[in-house]
């Protein structure tokens, strides 16, 4: 480990039985050692997550260092336990690399390409992926339910399942608590209550509610204490073990406690910033680690893309923008009357914080909770002239399908904003994909209107927003967690700027051309555009399609395109699910035969941020030797 700049040769392997409650002074000072030891590395090595861009979540699992203390020591004192540090809270992914180390599966310097593409280190913990990690979390809130399954797997075995007080604010484990204490699972719960998520505390915004009481409702025995006394902590942990079937251990603390700059802070959920890191390691006396983190260098994707602007924008961000501009025409009562904005603890990577600091009187902070937001924002929205607005990350949309068709069958009025869509700048990878997105076009053909919407650039999401806005029915507005460029036409001018007019339904042609056509849209459309225009260079006159509307089939083009001699459908959504699995179909239902090809996501990521494109063979190189294949056919 010495080519890591902390010594975690230093930890030192003590052993712990939860037949002995109280600790002697010399485990106590152990305990304390390796508590310091892994909260330096920690703020270290996910900062160097900051210095690439990729972020990194330090808070999650710099808080929950001495609880994993104490297991670890359990877990090397008694084989009565699954040694396993299940955590539902699967950005706290630091914790699993961390151990992974300590446990010997790799090396301390793999520590340093934290989250970087290609390092097999993403941002949630991957089984298969990553030396060491010994389960695949999935999203917030996942995990708890699938621990019980261990547990009964595992009868005479002890499993612990790292919780906190926001993934506890999941449906999932309200059920996962039901099932444990009515079958007496011997799953303890070590859960960290630091009253903070991205967006809020929820003791702010979620008044009323306490993880204690609503364990304690389902049945479970609870232990409260105060997460950094040390004597507590282990003395309640080891009366939990003690303790016959479910029991939560919750940990009162300040998130981050003891880092200057971020302690009780929001801003301690995502990424340590390297001005704080520094600060914290300087005063630690880490003088290897500050110099190696200020050596770190952001790499930057230096391609540069045909037929269109310098100017990138993001999208997601645009959709707040396009709703205020929207509303702008309604009086405040007209707005706390007919609009309702749900937010499911994900304002600023939704852009819905710009809607919350215009018109807060239509805003609802709420929390981690998709399935019963959404469904409120339908119920609002079931009454003619309402309307319910729903935003959250893509990978969720697939938790939401029950709802999405409730609030279909009850003919809501509701404009969902399913932001990270694909896979671009997803250094959180596989788990965080947002690749089903079709699946929200469930609905039978009579069935009440559902419309799938996946922009092209900032101007278009604007364009989009403002045609679909009062609309009745389900409308799915999709942007990416990256920022795309403005798209030109062939002489030079924004395309989706002007006189332009969003027609729902109706696809457009980008550029023509007489060797067959790209079928795009969203993200991949300018990745498509700079393959076209590159292909139009070697004399292979390729045309491009934007399909905005991904539910609605434009019989024009799609005789238009299916007359060419070539169709390939570029996307980042997933090729079983995706818009190409359907296109090929429609175009042989209308006797349409061209050579076809579909490129999509379709194997796990790579981390990283847009090394992701590349990886699946959907960026401009895999789209242009795609084409050369289709045309040598």
């Amino acid at each position: 480990m010495t080519n890591f700049p902390i010594d975690l040769g230093s930890y030192k392997r003590i052993k712990l039985v939860a037949s002995n409650s109280k600790l002697t002074a010399e485990q106590k000072a152990d305990l304390q050692h390796n508590i310091q030891l892994c909260r330096d590395a920690i703020v270290f090595f996910t900062s160097t997550g900051a210095a690439r861009g990729v972020g990194g979540h330090t808070g999650g699992p710099y808080d929950t260092v001495p609880e994993v203390m104490i297991m670890d020591a359990l877990f090397r004192g008694s084989d009565k336990f699954i040694p396993t540090f299940f955590d539902e809270a699967g950005h706290r992914v630091a914790t699993q690399y961390l151990m992974s180390v300590l446990n010997g599966d790799m090396p301390a310097e793999k520590l340093t390409q934290y989250r970087a593409a290609h390092s097999h280190l993403p941002g949630h913990p991957e089984l298969g992926f990553t030396p060491g990690v010994k389960f695949s979390s999935g999203r917030l809130g996942h995990m708890w339910p699938y621990v019980n399954g261990v547990a009964i797997a595992n009868p005479s075995k002890t499993l612990f399942c790292l919780g906190s007080d926001g993934s506890q604010q999941e449906g999932d484990d309200a059920e996962a608590a039901r099932l444990a204490v009515a079958q007496g699972l011997n799953v303890k719960l070590i859960i960290d209550d630091n009253d903070v998520t991205i967006a809020g505390h929820p003791s702010k915004y979620l008044t009323g509610c306490s993880t204690a009481k609503t364990l304690a409702g389902h049945g479970l025995t609870v232990l409260e204490g105060d997460g950094e006394d040390l004597d507590s902590l282990y003395a309640n942990i080891c009366k939990a073990i003690n303790t016959p079937g479910p029991v939560a251990v919750i940990n009162h603390r300040k998130m981050c406690p003891g880092i200057v700059g971020l302690e009780g802070s929001t801003h301690g959920h995502d990424v340590v910033s390297v001005k704080v890191a520094l600060e914290y390691l300087e005063t630690r006396g880490h003088t290897a680690a500050v110099e190696f983190l200020k050596g770190v260098v952001a790499p930057k994707m230096t391609d540069t893309f045909l037929g269109v602007s310098d100017k990138w924008d993001a999208n997601r961000n645009v959709f707040g923008d396009a709703v205020v501009e929207a509303m702008s025409g309604m009086s405040e009562a007209e707005r706390k009357e007919k609009v309702r904005v749900i937010d499911s603890d994900l304002e600023g990577s939704c852009g819905l914080h710009k809607i919350h600091a215009a018109y807060p009187e239509s805003f609802i902070s709420s929390g981690i909770m998709e399935r019963g937001n959404f469904s409120a924002a339908a119920g609002f929205g079931m009454e003619t002239g309402k309307q319910g607005i729903f935003g959250t990350f893509s990978a969720f949309l697939e938790m939401l399908m029950s709802e999405i068709t409730m609030a279909r069958l009850n003919n809501s009025n509701v404009l969902s904003h399913f932001s990270h869509s694909g896979i671009d700048d997803m250094a959180d990878n596989t788990c965080h994909f947002g690749l089903n997105n079709m699946f929200a076009d469930n609905g039978l053909d009579d069935a009440y209107a559902t419309g799938l919407y996946f922009p092209a650039d900032p101007n278009q999401m604007k364009a989009v927003v403002k045609k679909i806005f009062f609309d009745p029915g389900l409308r799915f507005v999709f942007s990416t967690r990256s920022k795309t460029p403005i798209i030109l036409d062939d002489k030079g001018n924004e395309f989706f700027a002007g006189d332009y007019k969003f027609v729902p339904g109706k696809d457009e042609v980008i550029r023509e051309g007489t060797a067959g056509y790209v079928i795009a849209f969203g993200e991949t459309l300018y990745r498509a555009l700079d393959a076209v225009e590159r292909l139009k260079k070697e004399g292979i006159d390729v045309g491009l399609i934007n399909k905005p509307t991904l539910s609605a089939i434009d019989e024009d083009i799609l005789q238009k395109v299916g007359k060419s001699p070539m169709v390939l459908v570029v996307e980042s959504f997933n090729r079983k699910t995706g818009l190409g699995s359907r296109y090929g179909s429609w175009l042989l239902e209308r006797g349409l035969t061209p050579k076809f090809a579909h490129i999509a996501t379709h194997k796990e990521g790579c981390g990283g941020l847009w090394e992701q494109f590349p990886h699946q063979g959907i960026d401009p190189a895999g789209i242009i030797s795609t084409i050369k294949e289709l045309v040598k056919k």
